[in-house]
């Protein structure tokens, strides 16, 4: 029986709620140990004695169930024999995320820390999904909010008192229409100034990747 085989036959044989799967791998060829090893080398094994030791995560963590079947397949192919023997099996572990704060919660807070004489900011938000960007996009409209190339992310000014950009209260109302429709979304300022003066101008320019914003 092949390494795949007797991992697939291990695989059934496991709890539903397993977590992690330490495994045991023989080689019967000492000359082809380090061969093994190189090719298991995406799973990180490690030497215990003569064997190599192994561990499949269910979810997360290392290496999949199928991604570990495809390894001990490639050393099927260049005949490397060996037994794959279970060790231990850890239980799934249940991850709970923080919830989210609303965004306008966010803007609460991230104004609370600004400095007293702030004028003008550049803010990004940054959406958990990008089946949310067209209708943010929308309900972000009087912020003129630009979209971040290759993320599902939309960047904006605000600007205190005048110049380029929305005002604060009108960011935080924009912000309280993603939250009253759920749609979740982390605010990070990434760039702000303070005291700026206008002189024949609508405010300050930073320039991100080349580009004027």
């Amino acid at each position: 029986m092949g390494l795949a085989e007797q991992w697939r036959s291990i695989r059934a044989e496991l709890p539903e709620d397993w977590g992690e799967a330490k495994l045991d791998v023989s080689i019967s060829q000492p000359d082809r140990r380090s061969r093994a090893a190189a090719l298991l080398g995406p799973a990180g094994p490690g030497r215990v004695g003569e064997n190599l030791r192994v561990s499949v995560f269910r979810a997360g963590g290392g290496i999949g169930p199928d991604q570990a079947e495809k390894l001990f397949r490639k050393l099927d192919e260049e005949r490397i024999r060996g037994t794959v023997a279970i060790v231990d099996v850890g239980e799934r572990e249940e991850r709970h995320e923080a919830p989210r704060k609303p965004a306008a919660e966010l803007w609460d807070l991230a104004e609370a820390v600004l400095p007293r004489d702030w004028s003008d900011l550049l803010a990004e938000l940054d959406l958990a999904s990008s089946d949310h960007l067209s209708r943010a996009a929308l309900l972000l409209a009087p912020l003129n909010p630009s979209r971040v190339r290759d993320r599902s992310a939309l960047r904006f000014r605000i600007a205190r008192t005048f110049g380029y950009g929305a005002s604060p209260q009108m960011t935080r109302r924009c912000l309280e229409r993603l939250d009253a429709e759920g749609i979740p979304g982390t605010l990070t300022i990434l760039h702000v100034l303070s005291d700026t003066h206008n002189v024949a101008t609508q405010g300050p320019v930073w320039r991100l990747a080349g580009k004027a914003v």
